[in-house]
């Protein structure tokens, strides 16, 4: 008996990791095209290009605000400069902005795959 209970409460327990998983992990459809993937690397979120011209190539480092909310620096791959950014997760959507001097942004919306 007491081993079906310790078997219950470890499934428990995994199966709720899986439910608080972050919502910003997962592959995404870029605004361009090409796949992104976005997973967890150390306390932050990095975002990964898996097709198009820049696979494998790292664009991002976000860390959770709460309430689907992120922060940290956003690369633009055709150039290779490193900006401030953003990004917030509404359902299937990611909207992530880049900015220079907090002044000059740019958004972009992805969809989830």
């Amino acid at each position: 008996m007491m081993k079906r209970v310790l078997l219950a409460a470890a499934m428990m327990t995994a199966l709720s990791g899986a439910a608080f998983a972050d919502d910003i992990e997962g592959n995404w459809r870029t605004a361009d095209g090409p796949t992104a993937g976005i997973g967890a690397c150390g306390s932050s979120f990095c975002i990964t290009l898996k097709s198009g011209k820049f696979a494998g190539k790292q664009i991002g480092r976000l860390k959770s605000d709460g309430g689907g909310s992120y922060s940290g620096t956003i690369t633009d791959p055709k150039d290779d400069k490193t900006y401030s950014g953003s990004a917030t997760v509404s359902g299937t959507k990611l909207k992530l902005t880049g900015c220079a001097l907090k002044i000059f942004c740019k958004s972009q919306s992805w969809t989830r795959l």
